[in-house]
């Protein structure tokens, strides 16, 4: 099983070994309720490193609903067997205390893309996302760090943070990974009824198949969803839909 640790001095002692070692790190954050999309992050930080460090900590600065933090599941017990049986050697789970020693007195604020997208309807969602992986990632001091396309306006902000703050770490995308019937994996999935569960894969479908983001947002919302937005990008058609109280994220190459 892995090693699982609470503080930054922790690691930052076994950090020196696995450098005088001359052993790589891959680094997986995540904020827990496992499933095998996560699995495919550590599997290929495996597949690339020595050592495999991932975090599990539940981030308060980056729900914009209280009560969403409130209900996110914590279920560490699952989530170390899970990674266990992908190869995760070192497991971080902080308290709030250890990541914010100063409050939020301090913060990384991005300008532009995290504005957009899910940040219009998400506010400072990006901000205390942004934050937090600059903590986790200095923290690490690994070789590379690992993020799933589903979140892609995610991924593609941390991109930037690191060019921004000249970080040592490579970020590495991985492929979104789906259902038999389409619908990207996500620990808000477990939220949907039956009924709604029945219907999501319509969004992915949409996506894929919509000539343009306006025959998609009249597809989804004549099926029952009600559509933060649907936008084509350079090479990318993303969007994001709500079933009753959950919300969903997905995007398509295009």
């Amino acid at each position: 099983m892995p090693r699982v640790i609470h503080t930054v001095a922790e690691w930052r002692a076994l950090r020196a070994s696995h450098r005088a070692a001359g052993l790589t790190v891959g680094f997986v954050p995540t904020m827990g309720a496992l499933h095998a999309g996560h699995a495919s992050l550590f599997h290929a930080a495996r597949r690339d490193c020595a050592v495999v460090l991932a975090s599990v900590f539940v981030n308060p600065t980056q729900f914009d609903e209280p009560h969403d933090f409130e209900k996110y599941p914590r279920t560490l017990a699952s989530d170390t067997a899970l990674m266990g049986d992908a190869g995760v050697d070192v497991i971080f789970a902080p308290s709030v205390a250890e990541m914010y020693p100063n409050g939020t007195r301090y913060t990384v604020t991005e300008s532009e893309l995290s504005r957009e997208l899910c940040g219009a309807h998400r506010p400072g969602h990006f901000s205390g996302m942004l934050t937090v992986v600059l903590k986790l990632l200095q923290m690490a001091d690994a070789d590379r760090a690992y993020f799933g396309e589903k979140d892609y306006q995610q991924l593609e902000l941390v991109r930037g943070l690191g060019t921004a703050f000249f970080l040592p770490t490579e970020i590495v995308g991985c492929p979104t990974i789906r259902d038999p019937d389409g619908l990207a994996l996500s620990s808000r999935n477990a939220r949907l009824s039956s009924t709604e569960r029945a219907l999501a894969p319509q969004f992915h479908h949409a996506l894929v198949t919509a000539p343009t983001p306006d025959d998609a947002r009249a597809q989804l919302a004549a099926a029952g969803f009600a559509v933060d937005y649907i936008e084509d990008r350079p090479h990318r058609r993303i969007g994001a839909v709500r079933l009753g109280p959950t919300r969903l994220i997905d995007n398509v190459p295009r």
